[in-house]
């Protein structure tokens, strides 16, 4: 996502910073705004409230209140704000976890707030496209669970609604350890919400939205079964075919319910890092001795907003200088993937569909509801 300037000093800030190292001012991100701000205590409108600030020296308030997010009061598990005629106790993020491990055990409280983090990165991206507001509801809600001993494994998935998150994914060596042993190339906390995220997504703009006919000319029939599909990927362990012809990438070609989750999650990679490049303005030259091409990365939601095409004409030359970087640190491939025709065809269906949710240009705040 985008990088911030404290609306105070205008220093540089991040979606996470909780203070301005410049001008120490308190820091916290405004879901209705959709941006961070800096705020001052605001004691004598009412207890934890908090106003935001008036850059340095102006003299100018913008008169908006807020308190913090009970997470952040509690355990320091959270930066977003909550404007104060909303009297709901956790912000429009937070209130989305609906179960929660034991908190007591200092292994858990570790591991949920990083879920936590990757979860406001993905609350973020979706209220920029528009689409923490599908058909008058919010986004998904969510369980992050242990396993317990003796109890069954805590399996990561959406059903109904709900995404449910096994917390051992929070543990390095645990992701790796998955990740190897089902020969994934990637596996990260923001990928797997974001993954299940579009499950979620599926039952909102493609059955609900009377899209299902158009899906299925592009993913395959989703009514198979499943259950039998996932068994059958699963037990052709490495001999998985040629799957790279269609598909964002092997997991994909197990269902077309997982092909569309899949190449959801690669949509939501891809305009996160756009707009994170195009916020320091960032241009890519890729070396050619017939002629380099200096490609300028555009915000994808900038006004207006650029095609697919020019999305990706962008997103190539920017991955390969992202994982030629890594590689210089000693580090695995950031991004290691490489899109054929057929996996953009899908990626294309993805963008279309997101972009037909929202008015060209416009950055979605957030309206706060209900918890």
């Amino acid at each position: 996502m985008r990088v911030f300037n404290c609306d105070h000093c205008g220093h540089l800030v991040f979606f996470d910073s909780v203070q301005c190292l410049h001008c120490g001012s308190t820091l916290a991100f405004l879901p209705d705004d959709l941006t961070m701000a800096a705020l001052a205590p605001a004691p004598q409108d009412g207890p934890g409230l908090w106003r935001r600030m008036g850059a340095r020296n102006s003299g100018q308030y913008s008169g908006r209140l807020y308190r913090m997010c009970h997470n952040h009061t509690y355990y320091q598990a959270c930066n977003f704000a909550i404007p104060a005629n909303d009297h709901a106790g956790l912000c429009a993020s937070c209130r989305q976890t609906r179960v929660l491990p034991d908190l007591s055990e200092s292994a858990n409280l570790r591991r949920w707030k990083q879920i936590e983090a990757a979860k406001r990165q993905l609350f973020y991206t979706l209220a920029r496209l528009g689409l923490e507001r599908v058909h008058g509801r919010s986004g998904p809600f969510f369980e992050f669970l242990a396993d317990l001993p003796g109890g069954p494994t805590i399996l990561t998935g959406h059903v109904g609604g709900t995404i449910t998150l096994n917390i051992a994914e929070a543990d390095d060596d645990e992701r790796a350890r998955r990740r190897i042993a089902l020969g994934e190339p990637y596996r990260t906390l923001i990928g797997h919400l974001r993954h299940e995220s579009g499950h979620f997504y599926w039952d909102k703009l493609v059955r609900d939205g009377g899209r299902t006919d158009a899906f299925r000319q592009v993913f395959g029939d989703e009514s198979q079964d499943y259950s039998a599909a996932l068994d059958a990927h699963y037990a052709r362990g490495s001999e998985l075919g040629d799957w790279s012809e269609r598909h964002v990438s092997a997991y994909a070609a197990a269902h077309p319910w997982e092909d569309w989750a899949e190449t959801w999650a690669h949509y939501l990679h891809l305009v996160d890092l756009l707009e994170t490049a195009a916020s320091y303005q960032a241009s890519v030259t890729v070396p050619d001795p017939e002629g380099a091409v200096r490609h300028h990365v555009t915000d994808p939601f900038a006004d207006p907003r650029p095609g697919f095409l020019e999305m990706v004409r962008q997103w190539v030359p920017l991955t390969l200088m992202l994982n030629s970087l890594n590689r210089s640190l000693g580090q695995d491939d950031a991004y290691p993937f490489a899109l054929s025709p057929g996996a953009m065809v899908k990626l294309r269906f993805v963008h279309e569909l997101v972009q037909d949710q929202a008015p060209q240009g416009q950055a979605q705040a957030v309206p706060i509801a209900e918890a």
